[in-house]
């Protein structure tokens, strides 16, 4: 049997590749990380349960993580199988506790559910090695140049995108760009900031 290798969500940037979307980026123990792109409604429902903030009301991925805890379903594991003509598909494995059954289902929703149910995502090394990348360690320098360009929020004047660009970070980061933000005087970016911030700590209370 192929060895199997144990993925962590690393966060989500925005897509490259593929405009109005984001890639998910899912590390193993190593250099290597695998970039899966998401739609953007994907990439809201992940980021939300990264960030372990409730919605006042459920978002579907909700529904079905509530729906499996009210009949006892578990879900054991999220796998990563197979990878064709650019789409990756992911089964969900489910038990009741006397039987196990397998759920082909887009990866995108299946970690989404995982992160919600708190269970472990893995693929096989045959796609590592056919669709992962690898990171090579960066020196110093390279750190600190990194540094500098994340203090540069995103240059748009389109308030709906960078809305949404902003529900998708860390919220560490957020308030690393709004205190940035404040220091250049750009106070119309460090406005979303804050109300972003502000929605966050709503969904928290609620």
């Amino acid at each position: 049997m192929e060895t199997k290798i144990h993925l962590r969500v690393q966060g989500l940037t925005n897509s490259q590749i593929q405009s109005g979307a984001y890639a998910l980026i899912l590390a193993e123990n190593g250099p290597r990380r695998l970039p899966v792109v998401v739609g953007i409604a994907e990439a809201q429902s992940i980021a939300i349960a990264l960030e372990g903030l409730q919605p006042t009301r459920p978002l579907t991925h909700d529904l079905f993580t509530h729906f499996a805890r009210a009949f006892r379903i578990h879900l054991q594991e999220v796998f990563i199988s197979k990878f064709e003509e650019g789409v990756y598909f992911s089964e969900m494995v489910f038990s009741d506790g006397i039987r196990e059954q397998r759920i082909d289902s887009r990866t995108s929703d299946a970690v989404a559910v995982a992160l919600r149910m708190g269970c472990e995502i893995y693929t096989s090394e045959s796609i590592m090695q056919k669709c992962g990348i690898v990171i090579e360690e960066k020196t110093e320098d390279d750190r600190k140049m990194t540094a500098r360009k994340k203090k540069n929020p995103e240059k748009t004047d389109d308030k709906d995108k960078l809305t949404e660009w902003l529900r998708i970070m860390q919220e560490s980061e957020i308030r690393e760009r709004m205190e940035q933000a404040v220091r250049e005087e750009n106070y119309e970016f460090a406005k979303l900031c804050s109300e972003e911030l502000q929605r966050r700590e709503k969904n928290k209370d609620a």
